[in-house]
């Protein structure tokens, strides 16, 4: 192989977040430590919204018939969380088709399996925030609900 070719290859695999060389086996943990820095803070983003959902609900709850803020956060991660994992996933593909095409040659699976997982890691925590945020947001509503309800 020659040296330009080489490099080329190398450069074009360095900006593409999540597309290093898989190991023998590609756990989540891998998943998550091979993503980009910014991925990484979005799926740290969608998991900690997913918690503060599940929080937020928990404390309207405690709080009996007072009707107390939260809802608006939880109404907002029910779309928020789903489309920013959609983002998140879209962007680390479209980065991997450009180091495809710059490589300009048949590219082995195994290169081209962590760029895909990170993409699905991402797609799926978009879409259990989303559901977590739907859940707590129908648990939020049947409260507001029986408090409006029984007065």
């Amino acid at each position: 192989m020659r040296a330009s070719h080489i490099l080329g290859v190398g450069s074009a695999l360095a900006f593409v977040p999540g597309l290093a060389m898989a190991g023998p086996r590609l756990t989540l943990s891998g998943v998550f430590g091979d993503a980009a820095p910014t991925m990484k803070s979005l799926m740290i983003l969608l998991v900690a919204a997913a918690l503060a959902a599940v929080i937020v609900t928990g404390l309207k709850l405690a709080a009996g018939r007072r009707l107390t803020g939260g809802s608006a956060f939880v109404s907002a991660l029910r779309m928020g969380g789903p489309l920013l994992g959609l983002l998140g996933a879209s962007f680390v593909l479209l980065m991997g088709f450009v180091g495809i095409a710059n490589v300009g040659e048949p590219v082995p699976m195994p290169v081209l399996a962590p760029g895909f997982a990170e993409a699905a890691l991402l797609f799926f925590l978009g879409l259990f925030a989303g559901v977590v945020g739907v859940i707590c947001h129908w648990i939020i509503e049947s409260r507001i609900d029986r408090t409006v309800l029984q007065s």
